[in-house]
């Protein structure tokens, strides 16, 4: 979800907390962190006041969004499938 809000440039923390308003700024920062680490994605400190910090993708980063974009095709090429089966499912488990 990180790489997604990030797709279309650097974000601040505040402007990622919007979209992913269900994560909470724990874990947030903490999946920053390791995205980081892993190379990911870059935190750029501004010398402002108030502070201010931006997110962006790496290169490495971005080439996961290929990837995304190709899982969100087959679930949407798939998803009558699937629903089909959980109902098949769910069914036969009565």
């Amino acid at each position: 979800m990180i790489v997604r809000c990030l797709e279309g440039g650097p974000r601040r923390f505040t402007e990622l907390r919007a979209p992913l308003r269900a994560v909470t700024p724990k874990v947030l920062s903490e999946t920053l962190r390791a995205m980081e680490r892993d190379g990911l994605l870059t935190r750029r400190p501004y010398d402002e006041n108030p502070p201010r910090v931006e997110y962006a993708l790496t290169p490495l980063g971005r080439s996961l969004i290929p990837l995304l974009d190709a899982a969100r095709a087959w679930s949407e090429t798939h998803l009558p499938h699937l629903l089909a089966a959980r109902g098949n499912h769910q069914h036969d488990a009565s």
